[in-house]
């Protein structure tokens, strides 16, 4: 058996989860050479206010006006 751990900022579809998960269990299972139904995927999805870039969290930056070129 293979697991996958998927950690990834929340907002993303079911939809999108969905495929996500059959692309990775079928390259995982054609470069590990292991039978697909062995391959588990587990997506661990994090708010936006746990995740830090630096010294801020996501929904910190997102609230940081982009600064325009001089």
């Amino acid at each position: 058996m293979l697991v996958l751990k998927i950690t990834m900022v929340e907002g993303r579809t079911p939809e999108q989860k969905a495929e996500l998960i059959r692309r990775l269990a079928e390259v995982a299972a054609r470069h590990f050479d292991v039978p697909i139904g062995e391959i588990r995927t587990i997506i661990y999805e994090v708010g936006r206010h746990e995740w830090g870039i630096g010294p801020m969290t996501m929904a910190e930056r997102d609230a940081v006006p982009p600064q325009t070129g001089a």
